[in-house]
């Protein structure tokens, strides 16, 4: 099994983007994927660049990637948030996800950001037990909150 972490280029947009489908199906939304190739590609590469990606490639095939942005907190200064660490189901439970999280993990050290943040679904008992692994606080505190581009327009 030779398996390689290295950034994500512009050719890696398709096999994200399934990968990110793949996801939506997983946490019961597969209808909410609303974002292109094209626009994944603009974002990720253009001159409007909004994120960085990490791939898992097991023997040369993308299997998983892991997302993430930069954003900025009033009280802690510059910040990374995790969107996503996603790993194909048929390859979980090879250490692919961890290798993604500690990948990232090493970015935030290296930027110097004061907090990595991220956010996991309540009944994804997986991927919070693994989270527990890192000591990470689990903040039932804050409620998300959030405006779809629908009712953005409709205001």
């Amino acid at each position: 099994m030779n398996i390689e972490i290295r950034k994500g280029t512009r050719t890696d947009i398709p096999q994200a983007l399934n990968l990110v489908r793949e996801l939506a199906i997983y946490e019961k939304a597969p209808n909410e994927v609303e974002v292109t190739i094209d626009e994944m590609t603009e974002w990720g590469f253009g001159t409007d660049k909004q994120f960085d990606f990490y791939v898992a490639l097991l023997d040369g095939v993308i299997v998983g990637m892991a997302l993430y942005y930069f954003k900025y907190s009033t009280w802690k200064g510059k910040c990374l948030f995790l969107e996503d660490i996603i790993v194909t189901e048929a390859h979980r439970g090879k250490g692919l996800g961890k290798l993604l999280f500690d990948k990232v993990v090493q970015v935030s050290k290296e930027m110097k950001v004061r907090r990595m943040e991220w956010q996991v679904l309540d009944w994804n008992t997986p991927a919070i037990e693994f989270y527990k692994n890192y000591n990470a606080t689990l903040d039932g505190e804050w409620v998300n909150c959030k405006l779809t581009n629908h009712q953005l327009e409709a205001m």
